[in-house]
């Protein structure tokens, strides 16, 4: 497991979310397989980061964990956005990054 925090949130009622921090110190192999793991469970798992260093390790574990979901026909997203986080008592802007499973939209497979 990556060296970050995980918890759940609920989107819509009945749906949880998984959460992982990423930081500029986190190994993207770490984050890549705790991506890939809750995406074969779950289908979608969030991430957040601040800062450029970390936003750099988010999107390197991504890239990572579309290699490992690949093999099992699994097609990844990136939905990027905005999130404030309040750390310290102190309100951050960072990065979300909402992944999930990609889904063919003609019914012929996902280009």
């Amino acid at each position: 497991m990556p060296d970050r925090a995980l918890r759940q949130v609920i989107c819509h009622p009945g749906d949880t979310v998984e959460i992982l921090k990423v930081s500029a110190t986190s190994r993207p192999v770490s984050v890549a397989g705790a991506v890939a793991g809750v995406i074969r469970t779950a289908g979608r798992v969030e991430m957040q980061a601040i800062g450029a260093g970390a936003v750099n390790q988010a999107v390197k574990a991504i890239a990572i964990s579309r290699g490992y979901v690949a093999p099992g026909g699994i097609e990844l997203c990136c939905v990027p956005s905005f999130v404030e986080i309040q750390i310290d008592g102190e309100v951050r802007t960072g990065i979300r990054l909402v992944v999930e499973v990609r889904h063919a939209r003609d019914g012929q497979g996902v280009p």
